[in-house]
């Protein structure tokens, strides 16, 4: 599975920087350290990604430790992408299929 986890991060990362929702500057510490589910008070769906879910998921793959049974980001992706104003079918894409990584 991490192998398809590592695929499914790298996708999300290209569909972040073809929407152009990639950031080259980080948000600040008091953002990233939201106790809310997916920092929904402090970032945005794609910094969250970006800063947050991306780096960790990684951090868990290099490190060997056990990687979670389930994830379910697409519904809160849905619903948050509709305050975005661009074209975000591909980054929807690769979150479900991201989504799909964890057999429930």
């Amino acid at each position: 599975m991490p192998d398809s986890v590592l695929l499914c991060l790298n996708q999300l990362e290209t569909s972040l920087k073809k929407c152009n929702c990639w950031q080259m500057s980080e948000p600040s510490a008091a953002a990233l350290a939201s106790s809310q589910p997916f920092c929904v008070d402090t970032l945005s769906l794609p910094q969250w990604l970006q800063f947050i879910l991306i780096p960790r998921m990684r951090a868990l793959i290099e490190s060997g430790s056990q990687l979670p049974q389930k994830v379910d980001i697409y519904p809160y992706a849905e619903e948050s992408v509709k305050q975005l104003d661009i074209d975000t079918g591909e980054l929807l894409t690769s979150i479900k299929a991201f989504d799909e990584c964890f057999p429930q």
